[in-house]
């Protein structure tokens, strides 16, 4: 295994790598200039045809690493799957495939169908039929297609794994190895994780040629996340949580839980002292996953309580506070759950609480990051002005989606025109395939969910209810 060791990427623009000049021009319009440190590490190998392990984390622009590789790979005139790639979840599928489109609009008549549980086969179905270039999806999905001969492989030359240590959490090792068997021998395999576990290594001896190892240092610019200590004791942990939120006042806040059952016990604390909180956990079903998403995305949940698992793929673009209410034992899982604040040009919170049987995984956690922390006392918090924190939003749920071709500017006419009320009180819509959601300001939400079952959406009368938070 070829292998380049973790260093400082100095940044490159995109115009310095072997790519289309209509690709080069798309990436410009997109405002892509200079590469990521990920992007400048991994797409000169890539292009070049290597097989790759690249250790990066969400929001580190990996998703263009691999997807500007498979499209060099890709023949348009040929309609035949010749790229796919696995990913954890639904929601990173969901990501993933948005982002390919993106970049493929250079390229004309490009099709990326997406492939994942939770929604019927007979339509994925039809999809693969009509011809597909690239498929994004589950493990579980894909090897359904594959088992009913929906899916064929045999022009495939690109198979990417995206969040792959999420995968193997999930246990989905044995179902990765049977769809790479049925990949052709002579194709290009490119492995991203955010950390390193030993089925890792398995996997690449397994499925992999000769890859070359990459490893971007997943640092933070202390100024753009503020990081604080609270050592707390037993039984203090959780009122401690509320402490933070009411002293910090967060308007969007992911509080990590090592447990499913210690999410749900922070959940029905932070919910019985009336903060708008939800919880996102593995045995959520579905349709229960989507609408707690939905609503922290629209404003409508300023406290997401989750475990690593059932929060990895979320790319939330604004999010102030990120609260540790358990120490993870990984350090490197650490750094990937603050990274998710101060993105860009925001700063946000790290706030972390640590009991004393905590300190080995605190001190592990220092030495990665290369600096001491920065302990506070709980004294220190005091209660803003305000009440507990609520969200700005409630989100109304609308019987009907793209299956009855609503559009999400019908909802916004139906709301701005007849029901009366005025832009800046409706918030973000989501049309799904059959439902769709939107953010109402919340003082007029119950109103316009009323007003809205007693109009018509494109002409038609529809269902509508609040969902209550």
């Amino acid at each position: 295994m070829t292998s380049s060791s973790p260093q400082a990427v100095t940044s490159a623009g995109f115009h310095t790598l072997p790519l289309n000049p209509a690709t080069l021009a798309n990436l410009q319009a997109l405002g892509y200039v200079d590469m990521t440190p990920i992007q400048a590490a991994a797409l000169p190998p890539a292009l070049l045809g290597k097989d790759l392990i690249a250790q990066a984390s969400t929001g580190s622009g990996k998703t263009a690493a691999f997807a500007l590789t498979l499209l060099a790979n890709l023949n348009a005139r040929r309609f035949a799957v010749q790229s796919m790639v696995l990913c954890p979840t639904r929601e990173l599928a969901d990501q993933v495939t948005g982002e390919i489109r993106r970049l493929a609009r250079a390229e004309e008549n490009i099709k990326v169908v997406t492939l994942c549980g939770g929604v019927a086969l007979r339509g994925q179905t039809a999809s693969l039929e009509h011809g597909a270039h690239i498929v994004v999806g589950t493990p579980g999905r894909i090897m359904d297609h594959l088992e009913r001969g929906n899916l064929k492989l045999d022009a495939l030359n690109t198979l990417v794994l995206d969040e792959a240590d999420r995968m193997l959490d999930m246990g989905f090792f044995d179902d990765i190895a049977t769809v790479a068997r049925q990949c052709p021998g002579q194709r290009q395999t490119l492995l991203f994780s955010a950390t390193y576990p030993e089925g890792i290594e398995k996997l690449s001896r397994q499925f992999m040629r000769e890859p070359v190892t990459i490893k971007v240092q997943a640092q933070h610019a202390q100024a753009k996340i503020r990081q604080r200590w609270y050592q707390v004791a037993r039984g203090e942990r959780l009122p401690s949580v509320a402490l933070l939120l009411n002293h910090f006042r967060p308007a969007s806040t992911i509080a990590f839980c090592n447990t499913k059952a210690r999410c749900r016990e922070l959940e029905t604390l932070l919910r019985e002292q009336g903060f708008s909180a939800l919880a996102l956990y593995g045995e959520l079903e579905q349709r229960e996953r989507d609408q707690v998403l939905v609503q922290f995305a629209n404003g409508s949940c300023s406290v997401l309580v989750a475990t690593d698992v059932a929060a990895r793929g979320l790319d939330i673009a604004s999010l102030e506070a990120v609260i540790n209410v358990d120490v993870t034992p990984d350090a490197e899982v650490h750094i990937h759950r603050i990274g998710r604040t101060g993105r860009v040009d925001q700063e946000g919170w790290a706030l972390n609480l640590a009991s004393m049987d905590e300190m080995g995984h605190v001190g592990k956690i220092e030495q990665l990051q290369g600096r001491e922390s920065e302990w506070h006392k709980l004294a220190e918090l005091t209660p803003a002005a305000g009440g507990p924190l609520r969200a700005p939003m409630l989100t109304l749920h609308i019987t009907g989606g793209r299956k009855e071709k609503i559009r999400a500017g019908d909802v916004l006419g139906a709301l701005t025109g007849e029901a009366g009320y005025a832009k800046e009180q409706v918030g973000k819509i989501n049309v799904n395939e059959f439902s769709t959601y939107v953010a109402m300001a919340r003082g007029v939400a119950h109103d316009a969910a009323r007003k809205l079952s007693a109009g018509r959406i494109k002409g038609k009368s529809v269902k509508v209810r609040v969902l209550e938070d």
